[in-house]
């Protein structure tokens, strides 16, 4: 991504900028031709100059996704949005006229427009505008690829676009008009709204039918007494690219935003024995629509689920912490603020030792890795065994001679740490799951707290 030049003052500024991409059609951005787009930013007070240029960047990025290229950018400091336009009447006419000098075919804003004020800026813009929003729900529905994930893409759309639609004429109305009758277009916009009502409907009874064989699926690992792992973080951070490097499950990885969308679980045997379930998740992004975290509420369960959060972070991009805290903002929203996390940052190899070495001085208990070259990833192992074990308790048994079967169902369910043979049977020391001590309380004499045996 280049850039030509750049221009700031207090009230507003303008820059160039350009990106290639080739997709498809599929979604929101008409991809049937290379479309030309315009961003526009908007810097509100407590915003730095710095985190509008990273929001750009990250916009031009998505929209280099989508399909298309964005050829040209604005920026306007503003105290509040305007609810008419967002930018206000005159900034929307200045980008109006630097569309046309750009020769775009649609304006993208960076934070999320109302129906009204799309509809108004659109009167102004004469040409398509579109938000972050609508970019975001455009990959996805290019990256869906599951019978679940598309139906979740699709209620996303069908949500933002309902209250976006409107009447569009004479030429589209059932009734000519007169007294009784709704007027011209009327009549054919109540009609598109019961479709996309009656989809919704379907779409939402279908995923609900979809949660309920997830759950079942989640039942069923609990059963087998495996911890769980979710690897969460920033889209692009290298999630997939470490789950294939650890079990081989040849997850599609490309340099792009939202590569994947779909869940993916795989086994993975650590170097203490143990055997765990890791799941790659979607990536989080900044300003995270609403409609999309609620429509794959059902995927994002496992995260919350997760005996483990490994929250892999690009230790080489331009702000790790802020990605940091777009995720953790998001885990919260879903409920998965509490459960445990290891923070490991990727791309050791690509990023200057000295910026590592401070991002893990500032993040105790962090590590550094590159699942590219897997430099670094038998520490990653080693230490997700640690936290899972400080999860479990240390129990003491003392089972009898005659059953030699609640022997080795401790070196099943669990981790044998002391065997000791005895004149009354067999001492045991053990760790053990909150399932496994249940089943076999009646043996144990003692338990121990985890952290006592790391």
């Amino acid at each position: 991504m280049t850039k030509p030049h750049e221009h700031r003052d207090e009230k507003n500024s303008h820059r160039g900028g350009f990106g290639e991409f080739a997709g498809e059609s599929t979604g929101l951005i008409d991809r049937s031709f290379r479309e030309q787009i315009v961003l526009v930013g908007v810097q509100f007070p407590g915003a730095s100059d710095d985190q509008v240029d990273a929001n750009l960047d990250e916009l031009a990025q998505l929209v280099d996704t989508a399909g298309a290229d964005p050829v040209d950018r604005v920026i306007q400091k503003r105290e509040a949005p305007d609810p008419a336009t967002y930018v206000g009447r005159g900034k929307a006419t200045e980008i109006q006229e630097t569309s046309d000098d750009a020769d775009a075919d649609t304006v993208v804003f960076d934070d999320e427009l109302s129906p009204a004020q799309q509809f108004n800026l659109e009167k102004i813009l004469k040409r398509t505008a579109l938000d972050r929003t609508a970019v975001i729900l455009d990959i996805f529905a290019q990256n869906a690829t599951t019978l679940e994930g598309k139906a979740q893409v699709e209620l996303a759309q069908l949500k933002y676009r309902l209250p976006r639609l409107r009447g569009r004429g004479d030429q589209l109305s059932q009734q000519g008009g007169g007294i009784g009758t709704r007027g011209p277009g009327e009549t054919q916009l109540e009609v598109d709204r019961r479709r996309i009502q009656r989809r919704l409907a379907k779409l939402e009874k279908d995923l609900t039918g979809l949660r309920r064989t997830r759950k079942n699926q989640r039942k069923s690992r609990r059963r087998s007494r495996f911890h769980t792992v979710a690897i969460v973080g920033y889209t692009n951070a290298g999630k997939s690219t470490l789950l294939n490097r650890l079990t081989g499950a040849e997850v599609l990885v490309e340099d792009r935003l939202f590569a994947t969308l779909d869940a993916t679980t795989r086994r993975l045997q650590l170097p203490g024995g143990e055997t765990v379930l890791v799941t790659d998740t979607v990536g989080f992004i900044q300003k995270l629509p609403t409609g999309l975290v609620e429509a794959f509420k059902s995927t994002l369960e496992e995260v919350a689920e997760a005996d483990l959060l490994l929250h892999v972070v690009d230790g080489a991009g331009p702000d790790p912490e802020g990605q940091m805290n777009a995720v953790r903002s998001v885990l919260r929203e879903i409920g998965a603020g509490d459960v445990p996390e290891l923070l490991a940052f990727n791309k050791s190899d690509q990023a200057e030792k000295e910026g590592f070495d401070h991002l893990l001085y500032r993040h105790e208990g962090s590590l550094s890795f590159s699942a590219r070259t897997g430099e670094g990833l038998d520490h990653l192992l080693a230490s997700i065994g640690d936290r899972l074990r400080s999860l479990t308790s240390v129990v003491e048994l003392r089972i009898p001679w005659s059953r030699g079967d609640v022997v080795a169902a401790v070196h099943r369910e669990g981790e044998v740490l002391l065997e000791q043979h005895q004149e009354e049977g067999t001492l045991i020391q053990a760790r053990l799951d909150e399932v496994s001590r249940e089943l076999l309380s009646e043996f144990i004499e003692h338990i121990h707290s985890g952290e006592q045996y790391d």
